[in-house]
């Protein structure tokens, strides 16, 4: 076998390991997400066993790699973020980078070990105009009113999430609402994001650069996210999550959803008929929840 031959194996065969583990970390923050929402006496059988096997099938050197940071934290993967971790901030080496866009060998972070991986989905971009001196609080610090849809026109979790998607990105936070859509669609595949309350809360994980960010939609005639709701959802909540605020975001989910499964929240935002009423219902509605 020639030498390219054998570096271009080498980088099919790591890619497959880190998408490998990359599934892996998924599923356990699902596993968070749902025990977050419904409390610790949550089913959570079938996911469990998922990980269990997902666990079992790694690749024997990655294995110890996961099992000995998944003892630390829940987040074993880090993106690579501007030559840096996504978690720590840690500036990596330029060897480093190097290795980690070749992908041919697991590359820990040289501050909080985690797995540096190149990211391929959806890129905060950011709008400096949001940049001012006003300090913010509660759900100001994640949405504002120009992220509020008062009337989605999608009959699918696919087009109102791409619905979604495009006002992040018309907002300038993301330069590509078809990736985050992608990335929301492949998250929902997993486990659909219905919450019950007819509520829904697709999210995509690791778009790093910026803060986490919110998009609120209302759909009149509602959605069917799936999940564990056994109703449509007519609130949905769209999230990217970068990696380093996975734990809190699970705090803003169950903030949001203890407020909107209030039947005054609830009519109140079913009613809002622009998005800067929406806005004050959202404001209003977790003023207690969201600090």
């Amino acid at each position: 076998m020639s030498k390219k031959s054998k570096s271009k194996e080498q980088t099919q065969t790591m890619r497959g390991v880190i998408n490998h583990l990359m599934q892996l970390q998924e599923l356990i923050l699902i596993r968070d997400e749902q025990r977050a929402i419904h409390g610790p006496g949550t089913d959570l059988g079938a996911i469990n066993k998922h990980i269990d096997d997902m666990t079992a099938s790694l690749d024997p050197n990655a294995a110890t790699i996961f099992n000995r940071l998944y003892k630390k934290d829940h987040i074993i993967m880090a993106p690579m973020s501007d030559g840096s971790c996504s978690m720590c901030g840690m500036h990596l080496a330029i060897s480093q980078i190097q290795s980690v866009k070749l992908c041919r060998e697991i590359v820990p972070c040289p501050n909080c070990v985690r797995i540096i991986y190149d990211p391929t989905g959806p890129k905060w971009v950011g709008d400096q105009k949001r940049g001012t001196t006003e300090r913010k609080s509660g759900i100001a610090r994640f949405s504002s009113p120009d992220l509020m849809i008062p009337e989605l026109e999608g009959d699918t979790a696919a087009e109102v999430i791409s619905e979604l998607a495009t006002a992040l990105e018309k907002a300038q936070f993301v330069d590509d609402a078809s990736k985050l859509t992608q990335g929301a669609i492949e998250r929902e595949n997993i486990l659909g994001t219905g919450i019950g309350h007819h509520m829904a809360f697709p999210h995509v994980r690791g778009v790093e650069g910026g803060g986490l960010a919110l998009v609120f939609g209302v759909s009149r005639k509602g959605v069917d996210f799936g999940g564990v709701s056994k109703t449509p959802a007519n609130l949905i909540f769209f999230c990217t999550i970068p990696t380093a605020v996975s734990a809190f975001y699970l705090r803003l989910l169950a903030g949001i959803s203890d407020s909107f499964a209030k039947d005054a929240n609830y009519k109140a935002a079913m009613e809002a008929d622009s998005p800067e009423v929406l806005w004050k219902v959202l404001t209003k509605a977790t003023r207690y929840t969201i600090k």
